[in-house]
């Protein structure tokens, strides 16, 4: 099989519009460049952007030598009731907006001529989801081509039998799907390698349409988060009548148990310590590149993640690819509801027809990545408190063991959640929905804000969060009914998936001694004390925080800001959750630092500074958020102020030193982090952590910039096709500037500008116009020059990004590679 970048030479346009079609290269969030008004019915739950319905447009002609060749599209994702339409007939519909999915256009194109694809993506049917969601054709698109008799597309499956690290050895099962009875010849030999000795290969002859082969791999490189060792396997198939074919797949050698013993990867015990994460990828949208996807798994795996939970639809296959050479563990997860709505216009009026097509498509795309440990049906879904939700966690757990018997599957459950919901709490109801539509349409038709929606479902509990904190639904969840509500659905699953249920773990542990218990959506705050059970705790197997990343939509849930960046109401302008570790731009900040020593990735120490021109300042409501502190000790003009100084380490204690002069010493008894507080002064400020015996292991400084600024554009990530450009306002000695502000403008020569913007929580902005404020002095810019090409074609002339707020300008030239 012959695959081909099919993402060129496309256009686009509002569809049911007369205006002309645009050119366009895929992936394409066609939402990101929509108005964001307080009209929009989306409302927060998008960041007030408007819902528009697309149409795009391919013409392509097909070579003569594909005479009686097999021709197949595979758009990797669409958002959402995609209709493709191949020379004026429709051809395919796939309502959900996150599943890969399979155009056959053999019959339906005509060799050596002209040929059109129109895909239709609808999003005017607002709200359909809890976060921004993107539009169109925000994924790759594929096209492949094989005899009429070949290997079936996706049609082979590898996986491991047994290890025996004793003889370093393992033995694997590669299964080979075709199209006819034929022989089959398998080879498969460590990636990018061509020792023979480390090979191995087996040959079948198919009777039906499906061979299994058993390998032996002699010194077998194990796949580890460690050591993500990978394989290439190379299928090749000649069919009874002559026809022949060939595919690669790429694959691990690792086994995956778990039991009383806990998780086990290659027999050893791992703990999940994972983050939550959305399928966007900041300041570019919902589109999916490849690059963009490595460096959001660099960015966690940097923070001392070594798992993520896509958060909550099935991640995209440059994500698993990342995951895989990167050896970060995944838990892909399915959707955030079932048949009851959290939405109006949500998946639910598909699920019943779809669920099973659903799981089967992504545990397709799953199957062959090592770093796929674990399935998860669902996210907050309070069926699981009702008979029949129990019924089809029971059958959806059961289908997913019938599809990958190797995995376990989990779904994430709020404990409290099930209960307010059974008992009538945030529950959602067409008729109000109904009722909310037509007076937001009045309201619409008279030219005013429609007023806030009546929330429900998830929405309705992080509300609920927001206004009573944190402890409200962690000790809301050790209720007894929360028990009677959950338990269950969690029988009915491999492992029990508690959201926000950290304050139940052992009172569980010792009342279900078979039950295996994760942590699938945390707090940051219980990192250390998740750590510290764990480690005790076998059945503890994994905790994921809310959020690695911060991401567009639920806008605010997260959020700790003040007046002079954000309204602490909560309404139009509000852009992202403003929950993740990591901020929209990928920066780091101190909760990322404390999750680093907290989950013994780092021993620290760590300093983090809240911003000291607001110590004291009112701040919007969040329980998302530990702390608002950053690495930096430049708070010009805040001399003589209040700063409150967080320290994180694994240490007996930690001494904070300004200056020279220590300013306070504190024993780390049931956490790793010291707060301090002092006066701020510009200089040097330094955390020391000390073991038992009073002896320093460890020492970190901030030093305050100099008077002198600058506007630096420096390469942060570079890519093959994108690079990612990070904009600071800093000194001459490159010390960033947090207070520095200005109104950013970006040009490129020789390329395009994918997206240029800050990580405000707060932005009535947009990405797509080159213009941005800066938010504590930084921006990020996403360049792809015109010698990208992911086809590897030789580089071009490198491209030039220039940035100007009026006095200081930056230029950076991007050559290729």
């Amino acid at each position: 099989m012959k695959h081909l970048d099919f993402n060129a030479d496309w256009a686009w346009r509002h569809l049911d519009t007369d205006e002309p079609l645009a050119p366009v290269t895929l992936p394409h969030d066609a939402m990101i460049g929509e108005k964001r008004h307080e009209l929009a019915p989306s409302g927060l739950n998008s960041g007030w952007f408007e819902g528009r319905d697309y149409e795009y447009v391919k013409r392509f002609t097909p070579d003569a030598s594909l005479a009686g060749q097999t021709i197949i599209l595979e758009f990797e994702g669409v958002y959402h009731n995609a209709e493709v339409w191949v020379n004026g007939e429709q051809a395919m519909f796939r309502p959900y907006g996150y599943t890969n999915f399979h155009v056959d256009l053999t019959d339906r194109v005509r060799v050596g001529e002209e040929n059109e694809i129109r895909v239709i993506a609808r999003n005017s049917d607002q709200p359909n989801s809890r976060w921004y969601s993107g539009a169109g054709i925000y994924r790759p698109v594929v096209l492949w081509t094989a005899p009429r008799e070949h290997i079936a597309l996706d049609g082979v499956s590898v996986r491991t039998l047994s290890i025996d690290p004793k003889n370093d050895s393992a033995r694997i099962e590669i299964t080979v799907e075709t199209t006819a009875p034929g022989e089959v010849r398998v080879h498969c030999q460590p990636l990018g390698e061509s020792d023979a000795a480390a090979g191995c290969a087996a040959e079948s002859t198919c009777v039906t349409r499906e061979c299994r082969m058993t390998l032996d791999v002699p010194q077998a490189r194990l796949w580890s988060p460690e050591h993500p060792n990978l394989y290439a396997a190379h299928v090749s198939y000649t069919a009874d009548s002559g026809a022949a074919d060939e595919l690669g797949v790429t694959f691990g050698i690792r086994t995956v148990e778990w039991g009383a013993n806990g998780f086990l990867i290659n027999g050893e015990r791992v703990i999940l310590q994972g983050a939550c994460v959305h399928h966007d990828n900041g300041v570019i949208g919902a589109c999916c590149y490849a690059d963009a996807e490595e460096r959001k798994v660099a960015l966690m795996k940097a923070q001392g993640y070594n798992a993520l939970r896509s958060a909550h639809n099935p991640c995209s296959k440059a994500m698993l690819d990342a995951c895989d050479r990167q050896g970060m563990l995944m838990m892909d997860e399915y959707i955030d509801h079932w048949y009851i709505h959290k939405t109006q216009h949500d998946y639910v009026e598909h699920f019943d027809q779809w669920w099973r097509r659903d799981l089967a498509d992504m545990v397709t795309k799953d199957r062959n990545h090592p770093s796929v440990i674990m399935y998860s049906t669902g996210n907050e879904v309070s069926e699981t408190a009702q008979k029949r939700g129990i019924a089809l966690t029971q059958a959806m757990t059961d289908h997913l063991h019938e599809l990958d018997p190797t995995r376990p599957v989990t779904c994430g459950v709020n404990i409290f959640f099930n209960f307010l919901s059974s008992v009538g709490f945030g529950q959602y109801s067409d008729k109000k929905a109904a009722k909310e539509a037509e007076a937001a349409e009045k309201q619409l038709a008279a030219g005013v804000a429609p007023k806030k929606h009546k929330a429900v479902g998830s929405e309705f509990f992080n509300n609920m969060a927001g206004l009573f904190g944190a402890d409200f639904m962690k000790t809301g969840a050790t209720l007894p009914f929360c028990d009677w509500v959950t338990r269950d659905a969690y029988a009915a699953m491999d492992v029990a998936g508690y959201n926000y249920g950290i304050k139940r773990y052992r009172h569980d542990l010792k009342k279900y001694p078979e039950r295996l218990i994760l942590g699938s959506e945390t707090f940051c705050s219980d990192a250390y004390r998740f750590r510290e059970m764990a480690k005790r705790n076998p059945r503890l197997v994994g905790d994921f925080v809310w959020a690695g990343m911060d991401y567009m939509g639920e806008t605010g849930v997260g959020a700790w800001e003040y007046e002079d960046y954000a309204t602490l109401d909560i309404g139009f302008g509000w852009l992202t959750a403003g929950s993740g570790r990591v901020d929209l731009t990928g920066k780091p900040l101190g909760e990322a630092l404390y999750t680093r020593v907290a989950l013994e990735a780092e021993p620290g120490p760590y300093l983090a500074v809240c911003p000291v021109n607001h110590t004291g300042d009112k701040h919007s409501p969040s329980a998302w958020k530990m702390s608002n502190a950053t690495d930096s000790w430049s708070w010009n003009g805040c001399e003589g102020r209040a700063a409150n100084v967080e320290v994180y380490a694994r240490a007996a204690s930690v001494a904070l030193v300004l200056n020279g002069r220590e300013v306070g010493r504190k024993a780390l008894r049931d956490d790793c982090v010291a707060r301090f507080s002092c006066t701020y002064e510009p200089g040097t400020l330094e955390a020391v952590s000390y073991d038992a015996s009073g002896r320093e292991i460890g020492r970190r400084a901030l030093t305050s910039a100099s008077a002198a600024t600058e506007l630096r554009a420096d390469v942060e990530y570079a890519g093959r096709e994108l690079t990612f450009v990070r904009v600071r306002y800093t000194d001459e000695h490159g010390i960033v500037k947090p207070l520095e502000r200005g109104t950013l403008r970006a040009s490129v020569a020789g390329g395009e500008l994918l997206g240029f913007g800050c990580a405000a929580p707060f932005n009535k902005g947009s990405f797509v116009t080159g213009e941005t404020g800066t938010y504590y002095g930084e921006a990020l810019a996403v360049v792809r020059a015109d010698h990208a090409d992911r086809a590897g074609e030789a580089a071009g002339a490198p491209a030039v990004l220039t940035i100007t707020d009026g006095t200081h300008t930056a230029e950076l030239t991007i050559a290729g590679e």
